[in-house]
């Protein structure tokens, strides 16, 4: 790997920094604490900062040798999850019931560490915005800041965004042109029926029966509804009904969320989940009340850029260490958002593969970032710079 060797020279201080924000993880519009550190640190290196999207959000803009009127955007997110750590190191969790289980710690630290390098060298012609975004996790910070003017104070050119990623070794990189990211949809099912002794279910609608009948064939929206050659998760993660062993319920409720990559396939999913909760509670005389949410667009990757970032990512890594036609994941990203107004690329950072499973996964109150990932994130973002934006 051909890290920048400066980026190297402040490793043990970036570690510094993403252990302390790890100490202190802080979820979706309330990363009062870690917006003060980024923005002190991008003022300190002489970085112009702009504070306030989404309330908690930093810009910062840095201008390279000359203005050439071009400006790209480096995204990175700040945001903790409601997870109860149960790591013993000495930098885990001191807030109860958060933690930073997704690596956003170390997303922030690498963005920090660029914006420390390109402050000190400037070796580069136009700007680059620095995007510091809270609240990434199903609370859609990046459509927050750009409903109250992110692309009009900073219209960038394209704009970029990585994530950690445990299923990789450190060193090496993944990309796709294309849909990378799945969308994210939730659903609420509420059946009403009619309640009843346990001992006497004729007298009675059970919406425990008819809940259950809709689960299982909301299956079919996938398997039977949907073309093969579109990828479609449909996934119900929680039921609740009852209060006790003798009673018939007068109410279910299910929920869940949906995963796929196209609009239109968006549409018929959720078509297809009202018709079938209807018909089904129609033929057992049930009533049925249905929310749909969409909740981040899929994310797609444009062509040019993701060669921009493959060629970037080669300075780094070396060709052989990247993947320019990775696998789509099911899981989804809000920079989708980001995406859908502006082209970019979005990259996976090997965080370093852990035990004969692919290590420990994100959203388990186990994780923790890999600091050896944070040099290679760090010059991944510095060089991308640099390549995109050269003097001349």
């Amino acid at each position: 790997m051909a890290i920048i060797n400066r980026i190297g020279e402040f490793h043990a201080e970036m570690k510094a920094w993403r252990r302390d924000i790890h100490r202190h993880p802080e979820t979706a519009f309330e990363e009062q604490r870690t917006s003060e550190i980024v923005a002190g640190k991008l003022s300190e290196w002489g970085i112009d900062v702009h504070r306030g999207l989404a309330g908690t959000g930093v810009v910062g803009v840095l201008t390279g040798r000359r203005d050439n009127g071009r400006l790209i955007g480096l995204r990175a997110d700040m945001d903790a999850l409601h997870i109860q750590e149960l790591n013993d190191f000495e930098h885990r969790s001191t807030h109860a019931g958060k933690m930073h289980a997704c690596g956003h710690d170390g997303h922030t630290t690498m963005l920090l560490g660029a914006a420390k390098y390109l402050s000190e060298t400037r070796n580069f012609d136009g700007k680059v915005a620095f995007i510091f975004q809270p609240a990434e996790e199903n609370e859609g910070g990046a459509n927050v800041m750009m409903r109250e003017g992110l692309f009009e104070k900073f219209p960038v050119e394209a704009v970029y965004g990585l994530h950690n990623w445990p299923r990789l070794p450190v060193g090496e990189i993944a990309l796709r042109t294309g849909p990378a990211m799945a969308s994210f949809d939730i659903f609420e099912i509420t059946v009403t029926g009619v309640g009843a002794h346990g001992a006497m279910p004729h007298l009675g609608i059970d919406p425990i029966v008819v809940g259950s009948q809709i689960v299982g064939a909301l299956q079919t929206i996938a398997s039977r509804r949907t073309n093969p050659i579109d990828s479609v998760t449909i996934s119900v993660t929680q039921f609740h009904a009852g209060d006790t062993w003798n009673v018939i319920p007068e109410e279910a409720v299910i929920r869940g969320t949906t995963r796929c990559f196209r609009p239109d396939v968006q549409e018929q999913i959720e078509r297809d989940i009202r018709r079938i909760a209807e018909g089904i509670c129609g033929s057992q005389g049930a009533q049925m009340k249905m929310r749909y949410e969409r909740r981040y667009p899929a994310l797609v990757n444009s062509s040019d850029e993701s060669k921009i970032a493959a060629a970037a990512a080669a300075k780094v890594v070396g060709a052989d260490s990247i993947d320019s036609d990775a696998d789509p994941i099911m899981g989804s990203e809000d920079f989708a958002f980001m995406l859908g107004a502006k082209p970019g690329c979005y990259i996976l950072l090997g965080n370093g593969i852990q035990g004969e499973a692919g290590g420990v996964p994100v959203h388990n109150p186990h994780y923790d970032f890999n600091d050896e990932a944070s040099v290679v994130g760090a010059s991944y973002w510095a060089t991308l710079v640099e390549h995109t934006l050269p003097i001349g």
